[in-house]
Parts: structure tokens; sequence; C-alpha cells
């Protein structure tokens, strides 16, 4: 998929608003070969999905021996709308709390005493920091079931209308 393609999926509205949320589930190949897909928190930059783990998760030896990740970032509503991306995961190690951790949690719902707290907590369980999961999209494939299709109900709707016409 071309750059420009890639850009031009990802700038949709409804890709925007997909990529507005807070939660995806990250698709990688594990240590064992099974394949593992986990809900995470992720911030959008405007060119990578930036996801934060503690230096110690299972996933992140997974990532160094494989890159290669998928990613599902969907609605709940019917009929759903659905950002697929597949890129390659970089691992940044840094110090502290990447602001994209802080961002990503910014949407709970909490008072202003609440995020305090909760932000003192997440300070102190992550004192030796955090790992970055930054991940360029190679692909990308929006499907909100108006406008777009999941490939295989794109082509099952070609072999009817030919049908149709036959």
């Amino acid at each position: 998929m071309q750059p420009s393609e890639i850009t031009e999926v990802l700038d949709h509205p409804i890709s925007r608003e997909l990529l507005a949320r807070d939660v995806t589930r990250l698709a990688y190949v594990a240590k064992d070969g099974t394949p593992r897909a986990v809900p995470i928190g992720f911030a959008w930059n405007g060119s990578e999905i930036v996801m934060c783990t503690p230096p110690n998760a299972p996933k992140l030896s997974a990532l160094r021996d494989n890159p290669a990740v998928a990613l599902t970032i969907d609605t709940e509503v019917h009929p759903p709308k659905i950002l697929l991306i597949r890129g390659r995961a970089d691992l940044d190690l840094v110090e502290g709390i990447p602001d994209e951790f802080l961002q990503a949690n910014s949407t709970y719902v909490m008072t202003p005493e609440q995020r305090v707290t909760w932000e003192a907590e997440v300070r102190s369980l992550y004192a030796d920091g955090m790992v970055r999961i930054v991940v360029t999209p190679t692909w990308a494939k929006l499907i909100d079931f108006e406008t777009t299709l999941p490939s295989a109900v794109e082509e099952l709707v070609r072999a009817r209308e030919e049908r149709r016409r036959a």
C-alpha cells in the first residue's frame, strides 16, 4: 500500500473519530509462536500509534523477535466502524511516564482530585520508566458497512450483482 493511500484512509472523518478513541487491540506473534491480541491504550500523534507498557511486559520480547503487528480500533454499535492497521512495532524505553500514556488515559472520567491521585500512583508504579511501542502504519483499511465493506463481503456483493445481470 502506498503512503498516500494510507494517509487517505487515516484522514477519513470516521478514521479520525476512531483514532481519537483510547483503546486498540494489538495483535502480534508471541514467543511460543501463537497469536496474541490484547487490548491496550493508545494515542495517535498524527503519523504513529503510540502504546505504553511496563518494561517487563511479556509482549516486548516477542515484539523484539517479530515486530510485525496488526491493530484494530472499533466501535461497539451496529453497524460497527472498524479501522484496521498493520505496521512494525518500534520499541523505545523511556524514563518516567510518557506523555502518550497520560494522553491515552485522559478520556477516563475522573474528578481533578482523582486524576491527581491516579497520576501519583502511576508515577510511583512505573518509577523505572515505560516502553513506548510505536507503530507507523504500513497498511490501513476502514470498514464502516455503509461506504466500505470487508473484502470478502465486497466479493459476494459483486458476485450477486453478476448473477442478477445474467
